[in-house]
C-alpha cells in the first residue's frame, strides 16, 4: 500500500484552499490522532513523500517542520522521522493535558485526589495578585494517557473564574474557556527533581526517582493572573521542547 493512501492523499484540485504543506499536516496529524501511524512509526524519506504526493521536498520540510515543534514527531539523526513515543511538550505552546494528549492519539483522563473551595494562602497571594481572604479553588488531580499515569497536577485559581468546582471535568481548561477565563498566556518555569513520596506512590515510580516539575502561572487578557499550577511529570515519559530564534 502507497503511504499516501494510507493516510490519504492532497487536495490538488482547488476545493481544499488551505497549502499544501498545511493539508500535508492535517493528514499526518489525523492519521497519528487515529492511531494509523503507532508511536515509533517511521515516516517514508522526504524525497519519496515529495515524489509521491506530487509535491516539493521544501513543501514537504515545512510540513514535517512543524509536525516537530507541536511534538507529534522527532527526527533521529542518520535515522529519518519518526512518530514521537515519548510525549514531547512544546514550551511555545499554552495548551492543557487533555489537548496534548488527544493531538498525540492518546486517551486522556482524570483521577481526581481532591477539589475544594478555600482562602488564598500567602505565598498563593503574592503568585496571583489576590488580596488576603480571596476565595480560591483548589484541584488535585493525576493525569493518565491511555492508562498509564503521566503526571500529578496541584492547581489554585481564582474563584472569579469559575462558579463552583464541579464545572471542571477531563479539562480545567476547557471549564475555564466556557466561562471566558481561560489564560491566554503563561510564565512557566521547568526544573529537575527527584520525587518525594507522595507523588511516586501516585505516579508508580521509586521514589527518588527523576521526575520534571513545570510551575505555570497563567494569565487574562486583562493581565490578570487567575492560575496558578504545579505539575510533577514522569522523567522517563515526557520531554519538554522550545523553539529558539537567535536575536536580531
Amino acid at each position: 500500500m502507497l503511504f499516501s493512501e494510507k493516510i490519504g492523499g492532497l487536495d490538488g484540485h482547488g476545493q481544499d484552499h488551505a497549502p499544501l504543506y498545511k493539508q500535508l499536516q492535517r493528514a499526518l496529524r489525523e492519521a497519528i490522532q487515529k492511531k494509523i501511524l503507532a508511536p515509533d512509526d517511521a515516516l517514508p524519506a522526504e524525497r519519496d513523500l515529495a515524489e509521491e504526493f506530487s509535491i516539493s521536498r521544501i513543501t514537504v520540510r515545512k510540513a514535517l517542520d512543524g509536525l516537530v515543534s507541536e511534538g507529534l514527531l522527532n527526527r533521529r539523526q542518520g535515522a529519518g522521522t519518526f512518530v514521537a513515543s515519548r510525549v514531547e511538550k512544546s514550551f511555545s505552546a499554552l495548551s492543557s493535558f487533555t489537548e496534548d494528549m488527544i493531538s498525540r492519539g492518546r486517551v486522556p483522563h482524570s483521577e481526581w485526589i481532591s477539589r475544594s473551595e478555600g482562602q488564598v494562602t500567602p505565598e498563593e497571594s503574592l503568585t496571583l495578585g489576590l488580596s488576603p481572604g480571596t476565595p480560591v479553588y483548589r484541584f488535585a488531580r493525576i493525569r493518565y494517557a491511555d492508562g498509564s499515569p503521566m503526571a500529578v497536577e496541584y492547581t489554585t485559581i481564582a474563584a472569579f473564574a469559575l462558579p463552583s468546582t464541579d464545572i471542571v471535568g477531563t479539562s480545567l481548561y476547557e471549564a475555564l474557556e466556557k466561562t471566558g477565563h481561560r489564560p491566554v498566556r503563561a510564565l512557566q518555569r521547568l526544573r529537575a527533581i527527584l520525587f518525594a513520596d507522595e507523588q511516586a506512590e501516585l505516579l508508580h515510580v521509586p521514589v527518588k526517582d527523576a521526575g520534571l516539575l513545570i510551575e505555570r502561572r497563567g494569565f487574562l487578557k486583562d493581565g490578570r493572573a487567575v492560575e496558578v499550577t504545579q505539575s510533577y511529570y514522569r522523567g522517563d515519559a515526557y520531554d519538554f521542547v522550545a523553539e529558539l530564534n537567535a536575536l536580531s
